[in-house]
């Protein structure tokens, strides 16, 4: 009796596994939906790749050749930002929409930004190039040897650590850290201590880790990033094709980020932290001025095509593969989540 009473207390309506920005916007949804919601994560909420993210809304400029058909999903999310932000509060998440600024360090770089370009004006967004002191009257700390770039003014950012907080506190009780889930299916959910927690859906939003847990094609890819505080040195979003430089409204800035295809490893090693600081330093000297306070690296969900998952697989729903657009598109995947938990047509991009 006692045993039915324990399955009885742990039921829920929909079970979240995985407290990063992708499972805790699915759970925060679902519960404005009316659900009752439980979010697991083995860690601490929002502690693994969420909270190493710099935080970039980049539709378009975050995209490699050969994702186009990643462009109108980008598109969506970056438009369902604005709305997702008032919904958790927008001072707190960061949010700003300030754009970016694609540089060359050299000429190589700069024919890679006119292909770049080529693609943006293909897809109807009007890039006009700009000489090296037209990038400097935006940015005044570029290099000299800048000689040219493109804005894009449709990106911004995020801080994706205050966007996990206030998801978590928006939540309470219905996150739980420290869970680890060593079990699921269809309609339950096994923990290391042996605890069940049955739930009518389950949802695997477990990043890099996913494929552990249902039948997904995910693979972790390791990104190196660092985080320097100290006097200004941009505006707005500088890029290159080798790193971007984020800076904060709190003094910070954020340079990333490696692209390592190790596993599941998750060390911050000298030539990452080298080849991240050479990259900026070359178009933002002033970087060198700057306070080392944090190196990190964490693990992106891929997938062959780069392209999310997000949907029903052998009964589980999932949401993973964002790889490194897991920041732009959590509203839209939790909208997507809420409507199969729902059965409800859902219409992602327009």
């Amino acid at each position: 009796m006692r045993e039915e009473e324990h399955a009885l207390e742990q039921s829920r309506d929909v079970i979240v596994v995985g407290a990063g920005i992708i499972g805790l916007a699915c759970a925060h949804r679902l519960a404005a939906d009316g659900r009752d919601v439980l979010c697991l994560e083995r860690g601490e909420p929002g502690g693994a790749s969420s909270r190493a993210a710099a935080g970039m809304l980049a539709p378009v400029t975050e995209a490699e050749f050969g994702e186009e058909a990643l462009y109108e999903l980008n598109i969506a999310a970056a438009e369902r930002w604005p709305e997702f932000a008032q919904e958790i509060g927008a001072a707190a998440a960061g949010y700003r929409r300030e754009g970016a600024l694609m540089v060359a360090g050299d000429r190589d770089d700069a024919e890679a930004l006119q292909r770049v370009r080529g693609l943006r004006e293909r897809l109807g967004i009007a890039s006009a190039w700009l000489t090296g002191k037209e990038c400097r009257e935006l940015e005044p700390g570029l290099s000299p040897r800048v000689p040219g770039g493109l804005l894009a003014p449709e990106d911004g950012q995020v801080d994706p650590r205050a966007v996990c907080a206030a998801l978590v506190r928006a939540l309470g009780d219905r996150v739980r850290g420290g869970a680890e889930v060593r079990h699921l299916d269809r309609r339950s959910v096994t923990l290391a201590g042996g605890e069940i927690i049955r739930a009518e859906r389950i949802v695997v939003a477990a990043g890099a880790w996913s494929g552990d847990l249902a039948p997904v094609s995910v693979r972790p890819v390791k990104g190196q990033i660092l985080r320097l505080r100290g006097p200004t040195v941009c505006q707005r979003i500088v890029r290159t094709p080798r790193c971007y430089v984020v800076p904060r409204e709190d003094g910070r800035v954020v340079i990333g980020a490696t692209v390592e295809d190790k596993g599941f490893d998750t060390r911050v090693t000298a030539e990452g932290v080298f080849r991240l600081l050479e990259a900026a330093r070359e178009v933002l000297p002033d970087v060198d001025e700057l306070e080392l306070e944090e190196a990190s690296a964490a693990l992106r969900p891929g997938t062959p095509d780069n392209a999310p998952v997000v949907g029903e697989v052998e009964g589980l729903l999932v949401a993973t593969g964002h790889y490194r657009n897991g920041i732009l598109h959590a509203p839209i995947a939790a909208d997507a989540v809420a409507a199969l938990v729902a059965q409800r047509d859902w219409v992602g991009t327009g």
